[in-house]
């Protein structure tokens, strides 16, 4: 994800805090509240966007991380935001699963306004390069009493509910979930041997899945990627209508005027039409999506109603 931000202040970025500064006077700063650490795809699409946003519309955009309980601190500080359109929060496919992974969040995340979806990465199941299975079926079947281990970023994430949910309802096998402290920690486990099988979204190794050093068995996605071209979507390996997309979206406080949302939305939207910021995002794993509020409304309905049916199916609960 770094050579999506080779210009920006890496010193800044270390510190959670980035303001790119105004081109014009008078008007106040646009604050993108990203629920995670620097360095990961949301901050770094954060970043990306908001570099651009202060260059076309002269406002100063300062960039501030709150990470914390699943994204949670972030979504709930927005919540409580003035509804101005000056501060947004950034965040991923985390806000609709704590929806209903969380029991007390002090929140409706789905009062939050959408504004826009700006890209979007499958998960992708994967395993050694010399693991002698070709499919899941196979992997499924080499497994000793069925009992399937994988490794993912951590309890909760959309790969490890996709994961638990696939293999428990959809290929009836045993899973059991090996979680670490992020994408890199499970990657390298895999590497070295340490467990059979990471479960991540596309972005978060597309490099190692390209080249070959892991094996992808399937990509949860309606269609091919092409940085990992030779991967089969679940549909191509016996398994149709299994999807499970991660994502970076922006958001609004509750509240916020529809000509507000709308304005921000077509200035975001013409960002990730550029062809530079396409290539970026298609170059780590990410496919840029454009669509007005309408189209975000839909997507982010049908990501609530995904989620939450297999969290609930998991009996998944945090507090």
């Amino acid at each position: 994800m770094k050579q999506l931000f080779k210009s920006l202040s890496t010193a800044l970025a270390a510190l959670g805090l980035l303001a790119f500064p105004a081109l014009a006077q008078g008007q106040p700063p646009l604050n993108l509240i990203v629920g995670f650490a620097p360095g990961g795809s949301a901050d770094s699409i954060a970043r990306l966007v908001g570099g651009r946003l202060a260059e076309k519309t002269g406002r100063n955009v300062v960039v501030e991380n709150r990470p914390g309980a699943g994204a949670n601190i972030a979504a709930k500080a927005v919540v409580g935001a003035a509804p101005d359109g000056n501060t947004l929060l950034v965040t991923t496919a985390a806000l609709p699963i704590n929806e209903t992974l969380y029991r007390n969040k002090g929140f409706s995340a789905q009062s939050l306004a959408p504004i826009a979806v700006v890209a979007t990465t499958p998960e992708v199941f994967a395993i050694g390069k010399n693991d002698a299975a070709k499919t899941i079926a196979e992997f499924v079947a080499a497994a000793k009493d069925k009992e399937v281990i994988f490794g993912t970023a951590g309890v909760g994430t959309g790969s490890h509910i996709a994961g638990e949910y696939f293999f428990k309802f959809i290929v009836k096998a045993n899973p059991k979930h090996i979680p670490f402290r992020g994408g890199p920690d499970a990657t390298n486990a895999l590497l070295g041997g340490h467990i059979p099988m990471v479960i991540s979204s596309l972005s978060g190794f597309p490099s190692q899945v390209a080249s070959g050093a892991i094996k992808g068995l399937a990509i949860a996605s309606d269609k091919r990627n092409p940085v990992v071209k030779d991967v089969p979507t679940f549909a191509e390996v016996g398994y149709p209508g299994f999807t499970s997309l991660s994502w970076v979206g922006f958001f609004a406080p509750p509240g916020t005027p529809d000509a507000a949302v709308a304005a921000l939305n077509k200035q975001i939207d013409e960002i990730i039409r550029e062809p530079v910021i396409q290539e970026r995002l298609r170059a780590v794993g990410f496919d840029p999506r454009n669509g007005d509020v309408a189209a975000t409304k839909v997507f982010m309905a049908t990501e609530f109603q995904q989620w939450k049916k297999m969290v609930e199916a998991l009996d998944l609960r945090a507090d």
